[in-house]
Order: C-alpha cells, then structure tokens, then sequence
C-alpha cells in the first residue's frame, strides 16, 4: 500500500528550489526516484534527497507549476522541510523573490527573524 501523497504548489523555478534545497543542505536530483515507506518508490522529474529514509519526488503538472510528492509516515520529512514542506517552500519564496528583485534592478537584503520568519527587504538601487 503506498502512502505517497501530491500537493500541487506554485513552484515553477527550479534554480530557485535548488538553492532553497542547498540551504537546507539537501540534494535536488535529476530524473530519480523517491524513498517512501516499506521500500516503495516514486518517480520524479526532480528528487529531493532528504538525510532520513523518505525523499520528496517534485513533478512537472498539466498547468506547468510542480507538485511535491512525498511519504509523510512517522514525520521524517517533516522534520526535514517543516509540516507540510513549511521551510522548504520558505526559501523557494525568499530565493524566487530576490531573483525577481534583483533581475529588476533592485537591492535586495534579507533578515532572519526571532520566529523564524525571514524578512526581506527590497528597495532602488
């Protein structure tokens, strides 16, 4: 039985996801398969390989965002992304935004907050 598990995202920059991967000090594979539970696998276009025993499988869908798709069992992604990817979709934002800031000839800093938000703040050159 699998218990893998797709949520669709507006993820659409994978230089973006990349470096958000990197951060975490994750992998981001080409054309892999993801770990699930019980030896169960997934394909993925990209593959997140976490440290612990399950991997997020990222796959292009029909309207060009990426879906995440992942084995949620005993928390071990979880703890790796944050409860329903929370950390990992952070960064993609913070790295998405700065990208499209600077590309736009803004300058760009970014602040880590006490809650573990991260601020940034965005202004002319």
């Amino acid at each position: 039985m699998s218990h893998f598990t797709t949520i669709t995202t507006q993820i659409k920059d994978i230089t973006a996801l990349r470096s958000a991967v990197d951060e975490l000090g994750l992998a981001l594979l080409e054309n892999g398969e993801a770990r699930g539970y019980s030896a169960n696998k997934i394909k993925g276009d990209y593959v997140i390989r976490l440290k612990g025993p399950y991997d997020i499988a990222v796959n292009k869908q029909p309207d060009g965002n990426y879906g995440l798709t992942c084995d949620w069992w005993e928390g071990y992604v979880e703890k790796e992304v944050g409860k329903n990817y929370g950390k990992l979709l952070q960064l993609y934002g913070v790295y998405k935004a700065t990208a499209e800031a600077r590309r736009r000839g803004h300058l760009v800093q970014r602040k880590q907050q006490k809650d573990g938000a991260i601020k940034l703040i965005i202004g002319g050159v």
